[in-house]
């Protein structure tokens, strides 16, 4: 297990000799995550040590029961969160299982049982109303589980899926069964949600208050609807410990996720702007919108950053293949591979050979899916875009756990080298202050704000 960095095609960011400064640069990026000078940010590291210490934890031996006995009892478990609340969770999911998860039944063993596995949705990332009525559709006549995930339970989009969905438990159920079937992540204190669950007795599990949204996957956030999705979650916490260890050293000369960062920022001051995150495996598509929001939410700000944006070949080689390879120079690729594919076809051969196939008889789909990664890696270096390769065993846990905090890692010296606190996220407040005050949330700070904004709106025709 672990993971290959390749730089050979990388242009400005291959690293062929390291300089001084660069190494300097690095190891003082090292020393702002780890070392006793971290200040303000040390509020934010809880992630960094996580994984080699929580595995063993009681609270962990919880979420593993606690999700055996969800299991049991329930057919849709809906999961209730926005961001970082709920992206690694279902890009977990399907990179172990599949995309299509929920329309199969699954079962489990553990410790000789068998489980049936739920089907899991995710609800309070949006705010259309025909997506909630659809999964409201889901759960008649299902027995359903909810698992609201929110630092404070007052950002919108969760709030009102949670009051929706609790409103349908409490038809279906009633008050006191239905309280049964809430969990609750939230972190500890005297935040309303926090205060809810002790008054309603809803199970509870905590946000770590030293480890932001982007960087939960592996807290409780991430691991109790990833246990009840049928994933071992020791597999995956254990191989995110091995690469803590791997990834413990500022050594550029045997650290590859430090070589990652600074090869990325390299490329951003040659002025490669975008960072096109490329797989050839569908199941790794809610992956691409994890890192999207990891990099996106931790690079973007005091007008810098490396727009994050994703592709999954070769299906996106017939939409975006063509920008990729002729449009604007300011992208550079970084491509995730797997040496061994979860399932495998073989070719076989055609009597009338209609489509011209028959040359590829005998061949399976994991070579040709190798040949066109091969092909498109020469095709898009040869048309002037960067490419860094990133390659690992299998899609399984131990090997997810292990790229989930070689990306974690990456992006936190990667902000440093930027300049910029990669663990903060202060732009994402001003559409919520707009939208608030436009909707009539009480207050003189509201009001005023909302009066001046539909005049705005106004002569804009839009109000």
């Amino acid at each position: 297990m672990g993971l290959q960095l390749d730089l050979q095609l990388a242009g400005a960011g291959s690293l062929k000799t390291v300089t001084r400064k660069q190494a300097e640069e690095v190891s003082r990026a090292h020393q702002k995550l780890t070392g006793r000078n971290r200040g303000n940010w040390k509020k934010y590291l809880g992630w960094l040590d996580w994984p080699s210490e929580y595995v063993d934890s009681d609270e962990f031996k919880r979420i593993e029961s606690t999700a055996l006995e969800i299991c049991e009892d329930t057919d849709i478990f809906i999961v209730i969160g926005i961001g970082g609340s709920y992206l690694g969770a279902r890009a977990v999911i399907e990179f172990v299982h599949s995309q299509f998860y929920n329309f199969e039944r699954r079962t489990m063993e553990r410790d000789g049982k068998q489980y049936t596995l739920p089907e899991i949705w995710f609800s309070g990332n949006t705010l259309s109303p025909s997506s909630i009525a659809y999964l409201k559709k889901r759960c008649q006549g299902k027995r359903v589980s909810i698992d609201v995930i929110s630092k404070s339970g007052s950002t919108t989009e969760p709030a009102i899926a949670f009051r929706v969905f609790r409103e349908l438990l409490g038809e279906q159920y009633g008050e006191a069964e239905a309280k049964k079937r809430i969990y609750v992540t939230t972190e500890d204190g005297d935040k309303e949600l926090r205060k809810l669950t002790r008054t309603e007795g809803y199970t509870t599990f905590d946000v770590p208050k030293d480890i932001g949204g982007r960087y939960s996957v592996l807290t409780p956030v991430g691991l109790l609807p990833i246990a009840v999705g049928g994933v071992d979650i020791r597999k995956l916490i254990t191989g995110a410990a091995q690469a803590q260890a791997a990834y413990a050293e500022p050594d550029l000369a045997q650290n590859d996720c430090y070589r990652y960062a600074l090869a990325r920022n390299l490329l951003y001051r040659s002025r490669k702007k975008l960072e096109l995150f490329a797989a050839y495996e569908p199941d790794f598509t809610m992956m691409c919108e994890w890192l999207k929001q990891l990099f996106g939410e931790s690079e973007g700000k005091k007008r810098k950053g490396i727009f994050p944006a994703s592709v999954i070949y070769s299906t996106d080689l017939h939409s975006m293949g063509q920008y990729v390879q002729q449009g604007e120079r300011s992208l550079f690729e970084t491509v995730i591979t797997f040496k061994e594919a979860k399932d495998n076809i073989t070719i076989q051969a055609d009597a009338d050979n209609v489509d011209g196939l028959n040359f590829l008889a005998g061949r399976t789909l994991e070579e040709i899916n190798q040949y066109a990664y091969l092909g498109t890696l020469i095709a898009h270096k040869d048309g002037g875009v960067p490419n860094i390769q990133l390659q690992l065993e299998r899609m399984d846990e131990e090997n997810l756990g292990w790229l989930l905090y070689f990306f974690e890692k990456a992006c936190a010296i990667s902000g440093c080298l930027l300049g910029v606190n990669p663990f903060d996220q202060p732009g994402v407040e001003a559409y919520k202050k707009n939208m608030f005050a436009l909707l009539g949330k009480p207050g003189a700070e509201h009001e005023a704000r909302g009066a001046a904004l539909r005049e705005r709106l106004g002569e804009l025709g839009y109000l």
